[in-house]
């Protein structure tokens, strides 16, 4: 009877060692983020596109910002961040993408692109350097102006949903 109890308590032991040297992170948003990260750096993202909306580069850097500020523990820091983005939107363009009988366009494309450049501090392994792109189709009746204060908001949220998971959804 004592071997059983031996050979029961040498096993719960083994267990207990192997889980406490893991470090897991869980998280309510599905975020992987390492148990050493505290801090995540995410400076201004410039508007280096052809096209240019005056209101782009603040909403695109301001909603990353405040995705991890919600969905995660980390702190905002202004630079060296364990988790640091580095970003410039590249690409807004306008395409008509459907086209009437009279060659008239029907529909147009919105599109956003936007290159990031992740650096993970704590595990490297998990760097990026990508571009994500995001676009909306909207009616050529209305003028680009109109169409930008709905399709705006909807691409940036894309885009940020993309970026955030390529950063901390290592599954």
């Amino acid at each position: 009877m004592n071997i059983k109890i031996f050979k029961t308590a040498t096993v719960c032991a083994v267990l207990l060692c192997v889980l406490a040297a893991c470090k897991v992170t869980y998280s309510l948003s599905g975020a992987s983020i390492p148990a050493d990260a505290r801090t995540v750096s995410i400076p201004y993202f410039p508007n280096n596109a052809t096209l240019v909306s005056p209101t782009l580069s603040s909403t695109l850097t301001d909603e990353l910002q405040t995705r991890f500020m919600n969905q995660t523990k980390l702190q905002l820091v202004p630079e060296n961040g364990d988790l640091a983005f580095q970003g410039e939107i590249t690409n807004y363009t306008v395409m008509p993408v459907a086209v009437t009988s009279d060659d008239m366009a029907a529909m147009n494309r919105l599109t956003i692109t936007v290159k990031v450049k992740f650096t993970n501090n704590i595990d490297p392994t998990f760097n990026y350097d990508q571009s994500f792109s995001a676009f909306q189709e909207y009616s050529s009746s209305l003028d680009l102006s109109t169409a930008e204060s709905s399709l705006i908001p909807e691409l940036v949220t894309q885009l940020v949903d993309d970026i955030f998971n390529a950063a901390v959804s290592n599954w």
